[in-house]
């Protein structure tokens, strides 16, 4: 792994460090003032609906890798409908809240893509490696956001009901609350925008690009405070659970699926494996503060994930030099 790849890590364990400090000073007030949640609402109300309609509405729908892109997706919503089921069938027995299924589906799926996967792929696999990186990322959290979404609210819409509740009324509630939901509606709003042909004015793009440009940041410092006014959980086995599906199963999954079953091979397999391999997103943590719940499992992962992949992806690499050796070439020339 290159120096600038690990001083990218170095820079979000910082600011996440930043964010404990933050939390365990109490500089912004101590846990019955809960400004974690603050942050974490700031984030999920303002600052990502903003980044997620300027992405939807300026992506190119027309020069999508769409067998790339079902490459990808294939697998890793198999997987997440697979941690979202497994959890939901325990979730009883458990005691768990509703909304736990989805938040550990998100959590074992939805990788940081940003912060770590750019300075990744740009220094394994160069220029090419990296306009395909990105035509992905335009679409990750999209996607994977999105079904989530419509997971927990059909859970909470059931909640809600009750067990004698009409399906028809579960499944309006649920559509409703999707539509309105505030990761969903701009990405729906971006669609609709971007569907007229019409580009964003300057000053609006210009306007959304500063507020989106505030997610990163924020969304790591929140990892940090909730470390600090949470704790780590009592048991990591959970944690640890989701960081292997993260960094092993779902790459696993996604290295089979796309080599063996669409054929891909090169930069563009490589691509799809290093995304899949990424550490657990900040994201992740936005969603689990939303719904209050699991909160320090999720910061747990995000920890956990991040730094154990400064071993896990440099195994991947490996990896994919093994199943195509023209691989080795090839990252070799663009480090």
């Amino acid at each position: 792994m290159t120096w600038p790849i690990l001083f990218k890590l170095l820079a979000i364990v910082l600011v996440a460090g930043l964010g404990w400090v933050v939390g365990r000073t109490r500089w912004l007030g101590d846990a019955q003032v809960d400004p974690a949640r603050v942050l974490a609402n700031a984030a999920f109300y303002l600052f990502a609906p903003a980044l997620f309609f300027r992405t939807t509405a300026r992506v190119d729908l027309a020069h999508l890798p769409w067998g790339m892109l079902a490459a990808f997706f294939a697998p890793v919503l198999a997987v997440m409908l697979g941690v979202y089921g497994v959890q939901r069938a325990r979730r009883g027995r458990l005691g768990l809240p509703a909304a736990a299924p989805a938040v550990r589906a998100i959590t074992a799926t939805f990788g940081n893509s940003v912060q770590i996967g750019i300075p990744v792929v740009a220094g394994v696999l160069g220029e090419t490696g990296l306009g395909l990186h990105l035509t992905l990322v335009s679409v990750h959290a999209l996607t994977l956001l999105t079904v989530c979404t419509t997971l927990v609210e059909l859970d909470l819409a059931r909640e809600h009901a009750g067990a004698q509740a009409h399906l028809g009324r579960v499944l309006l509630g649920t559509l409703r609350n999707t539509v309105i939901h505030p990761v969903v509606l701009p990405v729906l709003a971006g669609l609709a925008w971007n569907l007229t042909g019409w580009g964003l004015p300057a000053p609006v793009d210009e306007t959304l690009q500063l507020l989106g440009s505030a997610v990163v940041p924020l969304c790591l410092t929140l990892i940090g405070m909730s470390l600090a006014y949470l704790g780590l959980p009592e048991r990591l086995d959970g944690a640890i659970a989701l960081s292997l599906v993260k960094l092993l199963l779902q790459p696993a999954l996604v290295l089979g699926v796309a080599h063996w079953g669409f054929g891909l091979g090169g930069v563009p397999l490589a691509v799809l494996v290093l995304l899949a391999c990424l550490p657990a997103g900040s994201n992740s943590m936005m969603f689990s503060q939303r719904y209050r719940t699991l909160e320090a499992e999720t910061t747990a992962v995000n920890v956990l994930s991040t730094l154990a992949c400064i071993a896990v992806i440099p195994l991947w690499l490996v990896v994919l030099a093994w199943v195509d050796p023209a691989l080795a070439a090839a990252t070799g020339a663009a480090g």
